[in-house]
C-alpha cells in the first residue's frame, strides 16, 4: 500500500473525514450518540454533508437507495450498542442484494471493551454473517489504511457492505501524518478476476451456435457492472429473447421487442416458459434465487445452463451448471462477442413462439371493475403513465412491490430501487430519500405499501426538513397485503393478524410533517390526482385506497414449477 504524506496532526475523527472524502462520497447517512461524538464533531468541522434519519434503520436504507442510484458507495455513521444494533437488517439486505455500503460505528474505549459498558455491544460478531467484510480499529495508526480498504472491498468485485468499528478513544486521540490518498490496495488472498477463462468462453460461444432455443437471464449483476448497453446489442446482434430478475428490471428496456419481461412467482407467463422450454440459459449476473426457480428440480428442465457471475461461489451453488464463467458481465459479454465468429442459427420461430405465448397470456386485471373500485395495478398504471421513464422508482416489499414489477415499466438500468433477496419491509421510503439526494434533477416517485410504510413512516420528517421532491403513493388496502394473499390462497381464508384493527390517518400525519397530502378513492379521479401530484416540485403524498382483497397473479405456488403458474 502507498500513500501520501499529508496533515502534520488530526485527531482520528479529523482523519476519517478527510479519508471519507477522497473516497468520492459526498454525504453521510446517520443517526449520532455518545461514541461518535468526536466524529460529528469532525463533521460539522469539515463541513462534511451529513442527512439525519430518524432511526438507524433508515440511515442505512438510505444510503442502500443511494448507492442503487450513484453507483457509489453509500455511508453511513451510527453510534455504539443500540445504534449499532439498529444497523442489522440493513446491512444484511445490502449483502444479499450486492450494494456498495461503509458503514461506520463508534464503539467503547478500547479499556471498556468486553466490560458490558455502557451502550457496549460486540458489533463485530454479530455484524460478521451481515456484512462482506468488517474491521475493528485497534490503533490510530492504522485508521487510513482500514478505510482504504474497507471503501475497496466494498466497491469490489461483488459489491456489499464493509463495517468499521471505532473505539472512542481513536477517534477522540490524535494522529501524525495523515495521508493525502492511499491507493494500490492489496488484500493478500482477495482476488477479483474480471476476464472469464478463455476456454469457457469459447464452449459457450460454441453451445450459443448450436442453440434452437436459447434465453438471456439478465440480473442485478449487469447493473452492478455498468453492461446494461453491451447486453442489449448482445441480444440485438443474436436476436436472443431476453428475461430479467426481479433486481435485473432495467437492465434490458422494458419497451424492447425482445423483452418478455420478469421471470419467477409473479413473473409474465411469456418469461416462465422461456425459462421452462430453453434448450441454452444464458445467466448473466442473477443468484437463481428461490423465487425466480420456482421447484428447483422443474427449472429449465430441456436446458443447459450457462452462469455468468463475478462471485464464484454462486456458480453451481442453486442450479446445476454447464458453463461456469467467473467475471465482470461486461467484460464476459465482450469476450462473447468476440468469440462468436459466425452467424448464430436463425432463431426466428423459437421468438415468434414466446411471442406467440405474450399474445395469449398478458398480464391483465379487471379492466370494467377499475371504473368501480379503485384497484392497485391502474393506479401503477397511471403513475409509469405520468411520471416518465426518466423517473426512479423505490417500493417497500410486498404486493405492491410485485405489481409496480408488473406494471410499471423500467427502461434504464439504477430506476428500480427495491428490496430483493431480504425482502425487508420499511425499506422503501428512506431508499427514497437516498434516491432523491443520489439523483437531485431525477424525479422519484415511491410506491409503498400502508404496512410497510409504517414501519419507517418517521423518515417522513427528513423529507420535509430536507425539501425533497418525493413523490409517495401509499397503496393503502388495510391489511398486510401479501401474508393476506397467502393466507387465503394456502391456509383456508384464516386472516389471523393480517388486518390491522387500526390505521392511522395518512394525510393529516403527512401534513403534520408540513407536506401536501391528498387522499384518492374515486378511480374516475384517478388520472388527474396522480398527474398533478408528479408534477409537484415539493414533497407529495396521496393516499391510494385500494381494494382490499385483490392479489397479485399470476403466481407459481410454492412447490410448484414455473410452467405451473396460476392466474395467468
Amino acid at each position: 500500500m502507498t500513500v501520501k504524506a499529508g496533515h502534520d496532526r488530526d485527531t482520528g475523527a479529523d482523519a476519517l473525514m478527510r479519508l471519507i472524502s477522497r473516497s468520492g462520497t459526498d454525504v453521510l447517512f446517520g443517526y449520532p450518540g455518545g461514541a461518535v461524538l468526536p466524529i460529528y464533531d469532525a463533521v460539522y468541522r469539515h463541513h462534511m454533508r451529513h442527512i439525519l434519519t430518524r432511526h438507524e434503520q433508515g440511515a442505512v436504507h438510505a444510503a442502500e437507495g443511494y448507492a442503487r442510484v450513484s453507483g457509489k458507495p453509500g455511508v453511513v455513521l451510527a453510534t455504539s450498542g443500540p445504534g449499532a444494533t439498529n444497523l442489522i437488517t440493513g446491512l444484511m439486505d445490502a449483502l444479499i442484494d450486492s450494494l456498495p455500503l461503509v458503514v461506520f460505528t463508534g464503539q467503547v474505549t478500547r479499556g471498556a471493551i468486553n466490560t458490558d459498558a455502557f451502550q457496549e455491544a460486540d458489533v463485530v460478531s454479530m455484524t460478521a454473517p451481515a456484512t462482506k467484510h468488517n474491521f475493528r480499529v485497534r490503533s490510530a495508526d492504522e485508521l487510513p489504511e482500514v478505510v482504504a480498504e474497507a471503501f475497496y472491498l466494498a466497491t469490489s468485485g461483488r459489491p456489499g457492505p464493509v463495517l468499521v468499528d471505532l473505539p472512542k478513544d481513536i477517534c477522540a486521540g490524535s494522529l501524525e501524518n495523515v495521508p493525502e490518498s492511499i491507493h494500490d490496495v492489496v488484500l493478500p488472498g482477495y482476488h477479483v478476476t474480471k476476464t472469464a477463462d478463455i476456454r469457457a468462453v469459447q464452449r459457450l460461444a460454441a453451445a450459443l451456435q448450436t442453440a434452437e432455443r436459447p434465453v438471456l437471464l439478465s440480473g442485478a449483476g449487469v447493473i452492478h457492472s455498468g453492461a446494461a448497453d453491451r447486453l442489449r446489442d448482445f441480444a440485438e446482434r443474436c436476436h436472443l429473447p431476453v428475461v430479467t430478475t426481479f433486481l435485473g428490471l432495467g437492465s434490458f428496456p422494458g419497451s424492447h421487442p425482445l423483452f418478455l419481461g420478469m421471470g419467477g412467482m409473479h413473473g409474465t407467463f411469456a418469461a416462465n416458459m422461456a425459462l421452462s422450454e430453453c434448450d441454452l440459459l444464458v445467466n448473466i449476473g442473477s443468484r437463481f434465487d428461490d423465487r425466480l426457480t420456482g421447484n428447483i428440480e422443474k427449472f429449465a428442465p430441456d436446458a443447459q445452463v450457462a452462469h455468468v457471475d463475478i462471485d464464484p461461489s454462486e456458480i453451481g451453488k442453486v442450479v446445476k451448471t454447464d458453463y461456469g464463467l467467473v467475471g465482470d458481465a461486461g467484460t464476459v459479454l465482450c469476450q462473447l462477442e468476440e468469440a462468436l465468429n459466425a452467424p448464430l442459427p436463425d432463431h426466428g420461430s423459437w421468438l415468434n413462439h414466446l411471442r406467440d405465448y405474450r399474445a395469449a397470456h398478458p398480464l391483465h386485471y379487471d379492466h370494467q371493475q377499475s371504473k368501480r373500485e379503485l384497484l392497485p395495478q391502474y393506479v401503477i398504471e397511471r403513475i409509469c403513465r405520468f411520471a416518465g421513464p426518466d423517473a426512479v422508482v423505490a417500493t417497500d416489499v410486498g404486493q405492491h412491490q410485485m405489481w409496480t414489477a408488473q406494471y410499471y415499466r423500467i427502461e434504464s438500468p439504477g430506476h428500480l430501487v427495491s428490496s430483493g433477496g431480504l425482502g425487508t419491509m420499511g425499506y422503501g421510503l428512506p431508499a427514497a430519500i437516498g434516491a432523491q439526494i443520489a439523483a437531485p434533477g431525477k424525479k422519484v416517485v415511491a410506491i409503498l405499501g400502508d404496512g410497510g410504510f409504517q414501519m419507517t413512516i418517521q423518515e417522513l420528517a427528513v423529507i420535509a426538513g430536507q425539501k425533497l421532491p418525493v413523490n409517495i403513493f401509499i397503496l393503502n388496502n388495510h391489511t398486510l397485503g401479501m401474508v393476506r394473499q397467502w393466507q387465503e390462497s394456502f391456509y383456508g381464508e384464516r386472516y389471523a393478524a393480517s388486518i390491522p384493527d387500526v390505521q392511522p390517518d395518512f394525510v393529516r400525519l403527512a401534513e403534520s410533517y408540513g407536506i401536501t397530502a391528498r387522499r384518492l378513492s374515486d378511480p374516475g379521479k384517478a388520472s388527474e390526482t396522480i398527474k398533478a401530484a408528479l408534477e409537484a416540485d415539493t414533497p407529495i403524498l396521496i393516499d391510494c385506497v385500494v381494494k382490499q382483497m385483490e392479489n397479485v397473479t399470476p403466481m407459481v405456488p410454492p412447490g410448484k414449477g414455473l410452467m405451473e403458474m396460476t392466474g395467468a
